[in-house]
């Protein structure tokens, strides 16, 4: 990459999931590792980290969350295909499990979307910067369209496309981590349709499904990046967004959205996020490589002439990746 021509958002996920993983992630932010974060509003930490973002003035979205924990819509007082019969949301897999089998009722994802927004604003007072998806549940098919509707009629313009150039390439990721990056890819590209017909935006790239815990390292994300621009004019300013998991390991019972904290939440890979992203050398690759960190009002209030965010890269998305080296 020549000359300063990306905008990188750095989002730290799954804020308020605990107090040692918010410290984490304040800590980054504070070191100007991270830029923005996204909210588990059903998180046990929800009420203390929507303090922390409002005593440091951390620029906060909502991470929707259909897959990890009690709900906190309608579904909370009753039966619904959202919940296993203990009440909890069906996990990572069984979410999705469910969504391909044509068990989830789409409507109940609508209210329970709806009461998520309704709890983010309680709790921050204001709106959210943007919404994106816990484990990404908000492009899988069906869904995408319920989630696009729902962002559009609640006035929210942000969220986050989950495709990642040249994933399905990258050997270092073990096979369970590597099917998962793919089917998240592919659900992404399908769903651009639908956020594009209620008129979400997005960066032009995304980073972070090939750079996730251990996986993370300046290298890595300074490749990733690197793929994404391959095939963009290079007069063009790209935007880009690096999704991240930093944050001190739990220690249960402490954490969690209900149901205490997992095992990724448990381990030293969050850490060694945090490590590396305020670590120099990562700064001083993006540095090297032309990337300035900002946020997304920044990219809000780009120059006129500059585009749309999500338009640019398009058709790039939607060709065949790239693959990692």
């Amino acid at each position: 990459m020549a000359g300063p021509r990306v905008r990188l958002v750095i989002t730290a996920d799954d804020f308020g999931y605990c107090p040692r993983r918010d410290e984490g992630i304040v800590e980054a932010f504070l070191a100007g590792a991270v830029t923005s974060v996204s909210l588990l509003v059903n998180g046990v930490a929800a009420e203390s980290a929507a303090e922390l973002a409002g005593r440091y003035q951390i620029p906060t979205g909502l991470h929707a969350n259909l897959s990890e924990g009690r709900p906190v819509g309608p579904a909370r007082h009753g039966a619904s295909s959202l919940l296993s019969p203990e009440g909890f949301f069906l996990g990572k897999m069984g979410f999705r499990e469910a969504v391909a089998a044509g068990d989830i009722a789409l409507p109940q994802v609508r209210e329970e979307l709806e009461a998520q927004l309704i709890r983010f604003r309680e709790l921050l007072g204001g709106e959210p910067t943007h919404v994106d998806g816990h484990q990404h549940v908000h492009v899988l098919p069906g869904v995408c369209q319920v989630f696009a509707e729902t962002l559009q009629a609640n006035g929210v313009r942000f969220t986050r496309l989950p495709v990642e150039r040249g994933v399905g390439g990258c050997a270092w990721l073990e096979a369970p981590a590597h099917a998962f990056a793919c089917a998240v890819e592919r659900d992404a590209r399908a769903a651009v349709g639908p956020f594009s017909r209620y008129g979400l935006r997005w960066t032009d790239a995304f980073v972070g499904l090939s750079t996730c815990g251990r996986h993370m390292s300046a290298h890595r994300v300074s490749g990733a990046l690197a793929r994404a621009l391959e095939g963009i004019p290079t007069g063009h300013a790209l935007t880009a967004e690096l999704m991240a998991h930093p944050g001190y390991p739990s220690v249960p019972p402490a954490g969690g959205c209900g149901e205490g904290p997992d095992a990724f939440s448990c381990s030293w890979e969050r850490l060694h996020e945090l490590r590396v992203l305020t670590a120099p050398t990562l700064r001083a690759r993006l540095a090297q490589d032309g990337v300035q960190l900002c946020t997304l009002h920044d990219l809000d209030s780009k120059r006129p002439g500059e585009g749309v965010l999500g338009e640019a890269t398009l058709e790039a998305f939607l060709e065949p990746s790239p693959p990692c080296p």
